[in-house]
C-alpha cells in the first residue's frame, strides 16, 4: 500500500457525524439551570433536568460536542486508573468497593440509554482484550480477571499466550485478559443522538457561546457569556479537559492532557481477520496507555495513546503512535494513515472522576480518559442531586474536590517530562519482557 504522508488532522468520526450546526437563538434572560459545556456530561444532565420539567440552557464555547465527546476512541471501558489496593489506601475499603461496583452500573446504564432512546451509534458489546507485556503481568491480570468475575459477576477471564491469537494477531504480548462487559460505539453518532434527545426533551443547547464568569447573585447566579447575561437558579459545570480561564479555581485542579488517535487506511478483509479476529476493543499494560479498536465497519484500525505535546501539532506524536501500532502489528509497516487528531482528557491528582459542589456551583469532571462511560453517568447523577433526588443521585464519586496542583495555572508545562518518564518506564518494561 502507498502511505498517506499527511493524514487529515480532523477526527475520523466527523466524516459520518458532522458537528452540530445549531441555529443561533436569543439566550433566555433566565433559566432554572445553566450548564457550562454541551458534551456527554452536559447533555446527560440536560436530558435529566428537562424531563423533570426544569428550564435548562446548555452552553458550549465551541460547537456542541466539539471537544472530547466527538474525539475519543469510543471504547466503553469506564476504567479507573488506581488499582483496588490503591483506592483502598486513598479512600477506604467501602468507597473503593463502591467505585468498582458503580463502574458496572454505569456501563449498564449507558447500554440501556442507547437502546431505550434508539441511538444509532454503531454500538457493539464486543468485549475487550488487554495485553500483558510480561509473564508476571499476565499472571496478575489473570488473577484480576478471576477476582472481577467472582466479585461483580462480570464475564472476565485470563487468556494465556498460547491462546491469544484467537483474539488478536500479534506476538507482542505474553497473554492477556478479556472482559465481556466493554464494547465500542461511534462517539460522534452517540453525541448526535444525545443532542437529539436533549432537544426533544425541551432543553436549549447553544454552541459558540463562551461563559465568561459565574457570580452568585442572592439565591441565584448571574452567568455572563459572550452573547449576554442569563440569570440561573442553579449552575452545573461540565468543561472537563476544556476548562478555561473563566474558572481559574477549577483549572488549577484539572490537567488537560492530549490524547491522540490515528486511523489507518482501509485494510483488506483478510488482514483485518488476521489482526483482529475477534473485532474487540483492545489495550495493553504499558504506562503510555495505548488503546485501539476496529472502526465500526471493520475496515480499518484506530490506535490511540497519550500525546506528549502541549503546543502546536507537530508530526512526531503521529509517527510515534504509528511506530507502536507497527510494533503490535508488523504487517502494517507499509500501511498509510488517513487521520491523526487529538483531544484533551482531564487528569487530576487522585486519578478518579469527581462530582462535587463549591460555592453553590456543582461540578462533574476529571474522567481521566474514560469519559465515554463516566461523563454521561456523572452528568445524570449531578442533575439528580440538584433536583433533590438523594437516592437517584447517590454516587461513590461524590466527595471532596480534586486537590490543586502546585505551580499549575492551566498550561501543562510539565507534560513533556511526564511523557518522557512514562516512556522510560515502558522501555524498561520491554527489556524485562525480553528476559521472559
Amino acid at each position: 500500500m502507498t502511505a498517506v504522508t499527511t493524514p487529515a488532522p480532523t477526527p475520523f468520526w466527523w466524516e459520518a457525524a458532522k458537528l452540530a450546526e445549531l441555529p443561533e437563538q436569543p439566550l433566555p434572560s433566565e433559566a432554572d439551570v445553566v450548564i457550562v459545556g454541551a458534551g456527554y456530561s452536559g447533555l446527560g444532565a440536560a436530558i435529566t433536568f428537562a424531563r423533570a420539567g426544569r428550564s435548562v440552557l446548555a452552553l458550549d464555547r465551541q460547537h456542541a460536542g466539539e471537544g472530547a465527546s466527538t474525539r475519543n476512541g469510543g471504547i466503553t471501558s469506564g476504567n479507573i486508573r488506581p488499582t483496588a489496593e490503591a483506592l483502598t489506601r486513598c479512600f477506604g475499603a467501602d468507597r473503593a468497593l463502591a467505585i468498582q461496583v458503580e463502574g458496572k452500573a454505569a456501563r449498564e446504564d449507558l447500554y440501556r440509554f442507547i437502546a431505550e432512546e434508539k441511538i444509532d451509534c454503531d454500538f457493539h458489546l464486543s468485549g475487550r482484550f488487554s495485553g500483558a507485556m510480561t509473564v508476571k503481568e499476565y499472571d496478575a491480570s489473570a488473577r484480576s480477571a478471576d477476582a472481577l468475575a467472582k466479585a461483580l459477576g462480570i464475564e472476565s477471564f485470563g487468556v494465556p499466550e498460547s491462546e491469544q491469537h484467537r483474539y488478536i494477531g500479534t506476538n507482542l504480548y505474553r497473554g492477556g485478559n478479556v472482559r465481556m462487559d466493554v464494547g465500542g460505539l461511534h462517539p460522534g453518532k452517540f453525541h448526535s443522538g444525545m443532542l437529539r434527545v436533549a432537544l426533544a426533551a425541551g432543553a436549549i443547547v447553544q454552541g459558540n457561546t463562551a461563559v465568561l464568569s459565574v457570580e452568585q447573585n442572592g439565591k441565584a447566579f448571574l452567568v455572563r457569556t459572550t452573547r449576554g447575561e442569563v440569570r440561573a437558579g442553579q449552575v452545573l459545570v461540565c468543561t472537563n479537559g476544556y476548562t478555561d480561564a473563566s474558572d481559574r479555581w477549577l483549572r488549577r485542579r484539572l490537567v488537560p492532557v492530549r490524547s491522540r488517535i490515528i486511523a489507518t487506511e482501509e485494510l483488506p478483509a483478510d488482514v483485518m481477520q488476521k489482526l483482529m479476529p475477534a473485532l474487540m476493543m483492545y489495550s495493553d499494560s504499558r504506562k503510555l496507555s495505548y488503546y485501539y479498536r476496529p472502526s465500526p465497519d471493520g475496515r480499518r484500525i484506530l490506535f490511540g495513546g497519550r500525546d506528549g505535546t502541549v503546543n502546536g501539532d507537530p508530526a512526531w506524536p503521529t509517527d510515534q503512535l504509528r511506530e507502536e501500532l507497527v510494533r503490535i502489528f508488523p504487517d502494517l509497516a507499509d500501511t498509510g494513515l488517513s487521520h491523526s487528531w487529538f483531544g484533551y482528557v482531564a487528569m487530576n491528582r487522585d486519578m478518579v472522576p469527581r462530582l462535587f459542589t463549591r460555592d453553590g456551583i456543582t461540578y462533574a469532571a476529571g474522567y481521566c480518559g474514560s469519559g465515554v462511560v463516566w461523563a454521561p453517568w456523572l452528568g445524570k447523577k449531578a442533575a439528580l442531586q440538584m433536583l433533590g433526588d438523594r437516592e437517584g443521585g447517590q454516587t461513590a464519586f461524590n466527595f471532596r474536590p480534586p486537590r490543586a496542583i502546585p505551580f499549575f495555572n492551566g498550561h501543562p508545562w510539565f507534560m513533556p517530562f511526564v511523557y518522557a518518564k512514562l516512556g522510560f518506564d515502558d522501555r524498561r518494561l520491554m527489556r524485562e519482557r525480553g528476559r521472559d
